[in-house]
């Protein structure tokens, strides 16, 4: 299956949460979609449904597709650790969701389409692999020829709070990963027990 590129908001009503941000069309019609929409009745999910909607919603989020999800899983299974922790913290480390953390990109998509497009660094090297995991203490920066792009300056310009676990220099336009955040600090509405739950059958 190829990336998901269809109506963002269609997506959010769907699983009845703004995944990819603020959204005022989500905010209108905050219901599943439809040609009935809220007025439908609907069957009650099973519990094997609700464990497939939250992988959904997972993979949805972070823009990964079934294969990269399912051998992200298999890597926080090896590890040591509560295994749905790993997995978001495998998904939070990749390189295209921290330029979206630490404020470089409005969107994981933009994000994604910066680093493909070789306007990241990390330790000094261009890095144009969006799934790249960064380990403790990698040094994410913006190209020197990239650091005028509209893109950037203009997300740079709304940069709230970076994340507790990323250090930013707004001088040098230079991120630092100081480590996998902890669960509290994920702010992600994701219920990585049912996807756990989905995986063992």
């Amino acid at each position: 299956m190829a990336r998901y590129r269809g109506p963002q908001t269609k997506i959010a009503r769907k699983f009845g949460d703004a995944i990819f941000g603020a959204d005022k069309n989500f905010e209108r019609r905050n219901y599943p979609p439809g040609f009935h929409g809220a007025s439908k009745k609907r069957r009650k999910t099973s519990e094997y449904g609700l464990q497939l909607k939250e992988k959904q919603k997972a993979k949805y989020t972070y823009g990964v597709l079934e294969r990269q999800f399912a051998n992200l899983f298999k890597k926080a299974q090896a590890s040591k650790g509560v295994t749905g922790e790993v997995l978001l913290q495998l998904l939070e480390s990749r390189l295209d969701n921290v330029v979206y953390r630490l404020g470089i990109a409005p969107s994981r998509q933009a994000a994604r389409q910066i680093v493909t497009h070789r306007h990241i660094t990390v330790n000094g090297e261009v890095v144009n692999i969006p799934s790249y995991l960064l380990r403790n203490g990698d040094i994410i920066g913006v190209r020197e020829k990239s650091k005028s792009l509209e893109v950037i300056t203009d997300s740079l310009s709304s940069r709230r709070n970076s994340s507790s676990w990323l250090e930013w220099d707004g001088a040098q336009l230079l991120g630092k990963f100081m480590n996998a955040p902890e669960r509290a600090e994920i702010p992600e509405n994701i219920k990585e027990q049912l996807i756990v739950e989905l995986y063992s059958k």
